[in-house]
């Protein structure tokens, strides 16, 4: 298989054309941020502040010594309301903090992280994985002595449907990114960058590589889902297999989203801490568009601000429709994860939602997988509560793309069914 391809994926609609020509806009200054205390994977983080507090933006909110977190910053001037549980967009209810912003705001100035050395500054400004995984970024910026990593791989892809958040951050402040990228190179001690952008951005891939000195590589990729995920980026540029139950940084490589690439530069060149991002909001919304939008916004006043929903609403989700999960509620907050909110209508969301049939092995799944598993047999296995059944054939190295789940002639949620197996191996004892 050469170099750029990688076995399965699909071709979902893109979904894009209402939001790719919309510059980013900030969103007003809501009259509540809600901030929960885990926007991260790894620890949560514990509130420091009190109700009553008046709190100053850019200072930390929330903190934790865990090596495997982030600190949470306010966004704003204001007065702390409430510390109290929250739905988050993934379903939980977590601690966070209420804060009643200020009349008067300036949202160019902030108080600045304070560290010793620029590693320490990217995990005081609380910085994360903003593809959506929020994993800490200082962690991933330190790998272990024996792993040395060389190359410094950019994801700009954004091959989930409707997305555009990544597309103007690279076409508006190509600079950023690749200022980030190039701090990223030097923490670690790599010696190659590559920004890896699908090639159905020509725009953006033109404006990196206006931007990009000789030492950095713009490099246009096919349009495929899931051609931004960590794997599949790692094959694309080294043709490197990540081992079985090994991180990618035993490849050589590192990856990281482009946004993240722009908040480790402004950590670092700036002290600024990550309290704000870019979420496009599109689907059934008068307003499509890429809006800048202070963490802690509830989804129900950013929908509110690109003009509502039209008509009936069948699903609302956030994040891309591939990954991302419907939401229960809309009184929930943007986090640092947030990178869409799609609405649906009936009609879209009906593939869904429709009840699932028995799997008919007509083996779309496992042509479909980037990962070369067999996902109707770990689904049904899992649908059974057999975990070693499952076991067998990997559940772990599932990335949970969704390809699977897409191409199903039955309907079968072989996602959650996967998901199940997972969560039973890791607890269970059960070694795939």
């Amino acid at each position: 298989m050469a170099k750029g391809a990688f076995k399965g994926g699909i071709h979902p609609p893109d979904r894009k054309a209402a939001t790719a020509g919309s510059p980013v806009e900030w969103m007003p200054v809501p009259s509540r941020l809600v901030l929960p205390m885990s926007q991260h994977l790894g620890a949560p983080c514990a509130p420091i502040v009190e109700v009553g507090q008046h709190v100053s933006r850019g200072e930390v909110i929330g903190s934790v010594d865990a090596f495997v977190s982030a600190p949470v910053h306010s966004p704003v001037d204001g007065e702390v309301t409430a510390i109290a549980p929250c739905l988050t967009a993934a379903g939980s209810r977590v601690t966070a903090v209420t804060i009643k912003p200020d009349a008067e705001q300036d949202l160019g100035s902030f108080l600045r992280v304070e560290a010793d050395d620029p590693k320490s500054a990217v995990r005081a400004a609380g910085v994360v994985g903003m593809g959506g995984a929020t994993f800490p970024t200082t962690v991933k910026l330190s790998p272990p002595a024996d792993t040395p990593v060389n190359t410094v791989i950019l994801n700009g892809c954004e091959c989930e449907p409707f997305l555009t958040c990544d597309h103007r951050l690279m076409l508006e402040t190509p600079s950023r990114v690749i200022d980030g990228a190039q701090k990223i190179a030097e923490l670690i001690g790599a010696s190659r960058i590559v920004i890896c952008v699908e090639d159905n951005k020509q725009d953006a891939i033109e404006a990196l590589r206006a931007a990009a000195p000789g030492t950095v590589e713009v490099r246009a990729l096919p349009t495929r889902y899931p051609q931004g995920a960590e794997k599949q980026l790692i094959w694309a540029i080294l043709a490197k297999e990540v081992p079985h139950g090994k991180l990618p940084a035993a490849t050589g490589a590192l990856v990281h989203n482009v946004a993240t690439a722009a908040a480790i530069a402004d950590a670092i060149d700036t002290g600024k801490p990550l309290t704000e991002r870019i979420v496009t909001v599109t689907g059934a919304v008068k307003r499509p568009g890429n809006y800048r939008v202070l963490l802690g916004t509830l989804i129900s006043d950013l929908i509110e601000h690109a003009g509502g929903t039209v008509g009936e609403v069948g699903r609302i989700i956030a994040g891309g429709p591939m990954t991302g999960p419907a939401l229960a509620s809309l009184d929930v907050p943007v986090a640092k994860g947030t990178s869409g909110i799609v609405v649906l209508t009936p009609q879209e969301a009906s593939p869904l939602v429709e009840d699932d049939q028995a799997c008919i092995r007509c083996g779309r799944c496992s042509e479909a997988c980037p990962m070369f598993l067999q996902p109707y047999a770990i689904g049904n296995y899992s649908a059974r509560q057999d975990w070693n059944g499952a076991g067998r054939f990997n559940p772990l190295d599932c990335i949970e793309c969704g390809c699977c789940s897409f191409v199903c002639p039955t309907k079968r949620p072989l996602v959650q069914l996967i998901r199940i197996a997972k969560a039973a191996a890791l607890t269970k004892g059960v070694k795939p």
